[in-house]
């Protein structure tokens, strides 16, 4: 992974708590030629209109690939691994220079670890590998996701992972974790996190013990590029709202995962490394969190821990750390 910066001209990779190194950006494929039946946008316009437009993942990563990123964020949600490895075969990069991350879903977890290894079994074969350098519990479905952490124990041990970590954890469901048996410490969390999710002390805890924090929807999906503040950011450095907002994250000791199905923005998302956010600004960034993006944050964690299981609503937790 450290050549592989080198060659594609980022900056050295950070080291995890495991030792294992972790570039620091990535390229996400959530929605990118496939968007999941049970997805909201699919729900909202039916699964078969929201794929009426997809375009090709496998010609989306290999152009990735090429344009320099060497972190391909995937999962069993996605629905769309096999496309992946079918776009990092054509790329032609060398499987050793790619970090290469999956993770397992709330279904999933939720019929017990022999289906959570099944899972990572099919994963490693759409891909065309034979171990991820990262495999994370996607949600902290209750009363099955420290198992399922456990059988991703064994997949390390047995050379199948070289990192597990989790997604979508707040405190207390580490502090679960950890007391339900686990070993190893997570070397991920993979959180939303950008100046409009901007939860410090949920950030603060994961770096108190050392778990490194990548952000899905860095770029809020675009959703936030013409919001008056991040414009005024961008134009005072003379760069792209994109740009400003993964490099936020940068300056947070984050790692953005960003997308997009275009080249150029490709291209763009990745050139965050030649400058400097002024503390002045980060500090107008870091204000732009308001009570109702939190209040909407919780809503989702709770209906996404049981999401796509037969496991009731209510046993989602009702308190968690929402800063």
């Amino acid at each position: 992974v450290l050549l592989a910066a080198m060659v594609a001209g980022l900056p050295p990779p950070i080291v995890l708590n495991d030792g294992h190194s972790h570039p620091l950006i990535g390229f996400g494929t959530y929605k990118v030629g496939v968007v999941p039946a049970s997805a909201s946008s699919a729900l909202a316009a039916g699964a078969v209109e929201a794929q009426a437009d997809a375009v090709n993942p496998a010609e989306c990563v290999a152009a990735a690939l090429g344009l320099g990123y060497r972190f391909i964020d995937c999962a069993e949600f996605y629905a769309n691994e096999k496309a992946v490895g079918e776009g990092i075969a054509r790329s032609g990069v060398p499987r050793d220079e790619i970090f290469l991350a999956s993770k397992v879903w709330t279904s999933t977890i939720a019929k017990g670890p022999e289906a959570v290894q099944a899972q990572l079994e099919r994963t490693l074969a759409d891909l065309g590998t034979n171990y991820l350098d990262l495999y994370c519990i996607h949600w902290p479905v209750p009363t099955k996701h420290v198992a399922a952490y456990l059988q991703l124990e064994k997949a390390q041990a047995a050379g199948q992972v070289r990192s597990i970590g989790v997604s979508n954890y707040c405190k207390e469901d580490y502090l679960e974790l950890m007391a339900g048996g686990a070993q190893i410490s997570p070397a991920v969390n993979q959180i939303e996190v950008n100046p409009f999710l901007f939860r410090k002390e949920t950030l603060a805890f994961f770096a108190s013990v050392g778990c490194t924090v990548q952000s899905y929807r860095a770029l809020r999906d675009g959703k936030a590029f013409q919001d008056s503040t991040l414009v005024d950011v961008a134009q005072r450095l003379g760069r792209t709202p994109a740009q400003v907002l993964g490099r936020w994250c940068v300056h947070h000791r984050i790692v953005p995962i960003v997308k997009s199905v275009h080249p150029e923005r490709m291209a763009e998302n990745l050139a965050i490394f030649d400058f400097e956010i002024p503390p002045d600004q980060m500090d107008r960034l870091d204000a732009l969190t308001t009570p109702d993006a939190i209040a909407k944050y919780v809503e989702l964690y709770r209906k996404c821990v049981t999401r796509d299981t037969d496991l009731p609503a209510a046993l989602a937790r009702t308190a968690i750390t929402e800063a």
